[in-house]
């Protein structure tokens, strides 16, 4: 095979499989899905070693489909859940875990996706000794284009999870030596045994953000049931809306009885999911209702069993959207609008804070929400809140948008009904109506309502703290004294800037254009396009000096922190989408523009390279810090470790050229 056939394959199969990864393991160990971000820092890690390895005569790749197999075989045969507790970060949950604590499950299996990863990193890092280092750059780049297409192609058609792994075990049999290609085959046929199991078993289905579950149950009096969990927490019940109505909670009924008797023309219901809420507005009268849901397999269940049909009702349409997305381009006005329990348990890849719903209860999210209401409308959200200080700050974020107190109606455990009209006189709190102070509302820089605020969760800083240590460790061990690392300390830099620019550039285009999968993917897509044109731009052309390079770096940085996303919100389409590429990707190019002409010039591309994504980790990390920052502050992080990189760069030789 040849090099640059080589090169690619590796590179897409290393880039896959980091995706089915952090796919994988957030649905089947418990509550991991809510900190993906740790799987994505493994696989940096792993990556980083593997290209160190690289450098050295023998190799960790022969073991990658062992240990593959044996982490895909203990996972599913010892289940495993990270409890969660405490209150300084709400994690929506219907468990009662005893499993081990995050700080110590989270390196864990941060060592485990590492480990995995070195081998096909190596494979791609002795293909880089072999080749000039921005050819090697360019098939590596267009290797993990292939790799991110793939598995973008596979969610796409929902494919279930043995088919990543037939994906992952094909390129590991294609990869390996001879030698070693019957037992990579055996090893294969395990992962995809094991994958098939999981998905063959009774009620379970992938959908391009969970894997879920569903489980019958029957009721003598109002028939059948359907429990829905996904990544094995229990998300929904989907039953009659008489059910609903008359056994499930008071909340279902609240927002209906707040609100003044005037006609039910069109209702809006974000978090539409298998079709219960969007059942009760019909039987209240609702003229026509748009049912929006982020996840298309969990409305397709509701289309195929929800008792009340809701979904074939000529009244309703559907919309596999994001909530806050719809918001911002619907033209309809509306009498009710429900937030209806629109808690997702999953993370935005590459984004440690960022849930799919984060940006549906921002004070700009509640400001569209007003601007959507008839004169007589009103706006309502419901769920289990969990603690008393979510309640009030959502509370305070209505009265900041609508300019009066909503209706606040608790039904115990923090589980509560806000509703507010855009008229006050139109909401009828009676007499047990509330008032509530608390954290101030989220808003669109900062899009974190579950974090009540303060210094950063310890779950986070005891976890971080063990990755760096062993991130530390493993990098002395694999790649030798530190000091003899000392030349590419500057491309440590431009790791950790890199990997802050590109956590910045998913939140701006997860605010702009929906938290769906596929804006995700086209970023992280856009990115290694990006990437991709600077690599080819200074093979081809002659560039400025590097100094000149981190001079136009500062200043796109600057331009781009100058200019929220809150100002490009009110923008046409394409005219934003315009704005938001040029003010993301700018700085993506001219930062690329200066790693190759500073790659082109190493003495070793792989131990360049690796460092390089070594530096990612401590960007990882870093993301964290938005938790107090906000996302915007972040360039202000990204323009210091630029400084720093240019400060540490070597005296320019033949950069120049």
């Amino acid at each position: 095979m040849r090099t640059e056939t080589r090169l690619v394959l590796g590179s897409a199969l290393m880039l896959f499989l980091e995706l089915a990864l952090i796919r994988w393991l957030g649905a089947n160990v418990v509550h991991l899905s809510y900190f993906t971000n740790f799987v994505l820092l493994g696989s940096f890690l792993g990556i980083g070693i593997g290209f160190l390895i690289s450098r050295r005569s023998w190799s960790v790749f022969p073991a990658t489909p062992i240990l593959l197999a044996l982490l895909v075989v203990v996972v599913r045969t010892w289940p495993v859940s990270i409890d969660r507790a405490g209150d300084d970060v709400i994690f929506f949950t219907a468990l009662e875990t005893t499993g081990p604590p995050a700080w110590l499950m989270l390196p864990i299996i941060f060592l485990a996706v590492a480990a995995v990863l070195a081998g096909p990193a190596e494979v791609v890092g002795r293909c880089f000794a072999e080749l000039p280092p921005l050819t090697s750059y360019r098939w590596d780049l267009v290797g993990s284009l292939i790799g991110i297409l793939g598995f973008t192609a596979l969610a796409w058609f929902w494919a279930p999870s043995w088919v990543w792994g037939t994906v992952v075990a094909l390129g590991l049999v294609l990869l390996m030596a001879d030698r070693w290609r019957a037992v990579t085959a055996a090893a294969g046929v395990v992962i995809v045994a094991t994958l098939v199991v999981e998905s063959a078993a009774a009620g379970v289905s992938w959908s391009p953000y969970y894997k879920v579950t569903t489980t019958q149950k029957h009721d003598a009096e109002y028939g059948d049931r359907t429990a829905i969990a996904v990544n094995g927490i229990p998300h929904q019940t989907m039953s009659s809306a008489a059910w609903k109505l008359d056994r499930a909670s008071e909340i279902y009924r609240t927002p209906y009885e707040r609100r003044i008797d005037s006609p039910l023309r069109n209702v809006l219901v974000v978090g539409a999911g298998s079709g219960s809420d969007v059942a009760i507005a019909l039987a209240k009268g609702a003229q026509h209702v748009d049912a929006v849901d982020i996840d298309p397999r969990i409305l397709e269940i509701g289309v195929q069993g929800n008792p009340d049909e809701p979904y074939q009702d000529p009244r309703v349409t559907r919309h596999v959207d994001d909530g806050r997305a719809f918001l911002e381009r619907t033209d309809e006005r509306y009498d009710l609008i429900l937030f209806a329990l629109p808690d997702s348990l999953a993370l935005v890849s590459g984004a440690s804070q960022i849930r799919l719903e984060s940006f549906l209860f921002t004070r700009e999210a509640l400001d569209a929400a007003r601007d959507r209401l008839t004169d007589e409308g009103v706006f309502a959200m419901y769920n289990y809140y969990r603690e008393d200080w979510l309640v009030a700050r959502l509370a305070g974020t209505a009265t900041a948008a609508f300019g009066h107190s909503p209706c606040i109606d608790l039904f115990g455990e923090s589980t509560a009904v806000l509703t507010v009209a855009r008229d006050e006189a139109n909401q009828d709190c009676g007499p047990a109506a509330l008032t509530a102070t608390g954290p101030e509302p989220a808003d669109d820089n900062a899009p974190f309502l579950y974090y009540q605020g303060g210094l950063l969760p310890s779950v986070y800083l005891w976890a971080l703290a063990g990755i760096i240590v062993v991130s530390l460790l493993l990098v002395r061990a694999f790649g030798g004294p530190f000091r003899e690392m000392r030349p590419y300390a500057d491309l440590f830099c431009m790791g950790a800037a890199f990997l802050l620019l590109e956590t910045k550039n998913i939140a701006t285009f997860a605010n702009l254009f929906g938290t769906t999968w596929i804006v995700n993917a086209m970023v992280f897509g856009g990115v290694l396009l990006v990437v991709l044109a600077a690599v080819e731009t200074t093979r081809r052309f002659r560039t400025p000096p590097l100094r000149v390079v981190f001079a136009l770096i500062a200043v796109s940085l600057a331009i781009a922190w100058a200019v929220p996303a809150s100002a490009l919100l009110g923008l046409p389409f394409w005219p934003r989408l315009g704005v938001a590429v040029l003010l993301g990707f700018v700085p993506v190019f001219l930062a690329n523009i200066a790693f190759a002409k500073r790659f082109a010039d190493s003495d070793s591309s792989q131990a360049a390279f690796g460092i390089n994504l070594l530096g990612a980790i401590v960007g990882g990390c870093l993301e964290y810090s938005a938790l107090l920052t906000g996302y915007r502050n972040l360039l202000l992080v990204v323009g210091v470790l630029y400084l720093a990189a240019f400060l540490l760069k070597p005296a320019e030789r033949r950069l120049a050229a």
